[in-house]
């Protein structure tokens, strides 16, 4: 059986929508136990969640793009995970990431890029999205990667949007799509 483990920073619920879509697209493998785990807002992850990362054969993480990058709780995190680090706790665990942000682009990559670090400072093996995008002119919202993410699943929910409205369907079967992916891989790699 497979433990995937998704450690999320929500600010205004978007990205809170985003993590139950890779949740549930985690779920959709059979012999996959999935731990869902949100960053608070003071920037702090509970014992048992850091426990279940240590645990986990899969990690994937979340947070929205604020200002070109993670949210500061999303990075209160990663900083406090170098005790896990200089232990090498986390590592040889597959790792995947997701984000969202209020413009088409805003600097997603951006986020995507800073998790991706992360997993390689822990010595992860990093899964991206290994979907082509939707980007012909008949193509918009409501389909599949229309964000283009290969790296990982991105998002837009726009500023004036509630988190019953956005992220709009495509960018949420994106992450259930990422989510199961990450969750096939670790089958395929014998966890």
């Amino acid at each position: 059986m497979a433990n995937v483990v998704i450690v999320y920073f929500s600010g205004y619920g978007h990205t809170a929508r985003q993590a139950e879509a890779v949740y549930e697209g985690c779920l959709g493998v059979d012999g996959t136990r999935v731990e869902l785990h949100r960053i608070s807002d003071a920037g702090e992850l509970s014992d048992k969640a850091r426990l279940d990362i240590e645990y986990a054969d899969g990690v994937i993480y979340g947070s929205p793009t604020y200002m070109g990058g993670p949210a500061w709780q999303f990075k209160k995190f990663a900083d406090a995970s170098s005790k896990p680090w200089s232990e090498q706790k986390w590592k040889d665990k597959l790792a995947a990431g997701f984000t969202n942000s209020a413009s088409v682009n805003g600097d997603k990559f951006s986020t995507i890029q800073y998790m991706w670090t992360l997993s390689q400072q822990h010595g992860q093996i990093w899964v991206g999205t290994g979907l082509l995008p939707a980007n012909t002119k008949s193509n918009g919202p409501e389909d599949l990667n229309w964000t283009a993410g290969f790296g990982g699943a991105m998002a837009i929910s726009p500023a004036d949007a509630t988190p019953e409205e956005a992220p709009r369907s495509g960018d949420l079967e994106t992450a259930h799509h990422l989510g199961k992916r990450v969750a096939q891989m670790c089958e395929r790699f014998g966890f």
